[in-house]
């Protein structure tokens, strides 16, 4: 296995470019995988790819939209009309479940194939949203299992797992790009890229974290 080479999930939104480009400073090379799972916001893809053409990063994309078939949410159903706060007895119906098991499964088979031994993901504990797959204990667990299943070493990395979305805009500072991650990533729900719509869930998020980095140089 290739100890010198990362794999990003890559969605083009903030999170996933902001450890596309912390990738590129703490590995030899980088690849980068995206995917299509039926999401009204597919944009993103678009824009991930001008990104990874950017850094100069091989880039490919995966369609895997029997994801989006599997269960109901809004992000692939149109009927649904998408919470706008995540409600107080269940999840918020932005939750694909079984999204980020599947992206990492896919990916670490992917990376075998190529003989990398690194994964880099986007998710955050700190920023929970209500989705379980974005926790730390499901990460660590699922690095587990796929060592086990494919009797390999893959190892996870969530550079983003214990800050909040202001220390990821300052992360993305330090790495020379919140310039492009501000102006070229697509984090709304509803395919806007930039600062978005400015109402849906991952907008807001989005705003007022960069709301309160930018006010720390001040």
């Amino acid at each position: 296995m290739n100890k010198e080479t990362a794999l990003v999930v890559f969605s083009g939104g903030q999170d996933s470019t902001t450890c596309l480009f912390w990738a590129k400073q703490k590995f030899k090379k980088v690849l980068a995988l995206s995917f299509l799972y039926g999401q009204k916001h597919q944009k993103e893809v678009e824009l991930a790819r001008n990104i990874a053409l950017k850094g100069g990063v091989p880039f490919e994309v995966m369609d895997v939209s029997f994801i989006g078939r599997l269960g109901h949410n809004s992000l692939t159903d149109v009927t649904m009309t998408m919470d706008q706060e995540k409600p107080a007895d269940s999840y918020p119906n932005t939750f694909v479940p079984g999204r980020n098991l599947f992206f990492l499964s896919i990916a670490a088979v992917y990376a075998r194939e190529h003989g990398i031994q690194h994964i880099v993901t986007g998710v955050s504990q700190t920023d929970f949203s209500g989705y379980p797959d974005c926790r730390d204990g499901f990460i660590k667990s699922l690095n587990v299992t796929l060592n086990l299943s494919m009797d390999e070493q893959f190892v996870i990395h969530t550079p983003l797992m214990w800050i909040d979305k202001a220390e990821t805009w300052a992360l993305a500072d330090r790495l020379g790009v919140l310039d492009l991650v501000r102006n070229e990533t697509l984090t709304c729900y509803n395919g806007i890229p930039g600062d978005g719509c400015g109402h849906c869930p991952a907008c807001k998020l989005r705003r007022e974290g960069l709301e309160k980095y930018l006010s720390t140089k001040r």
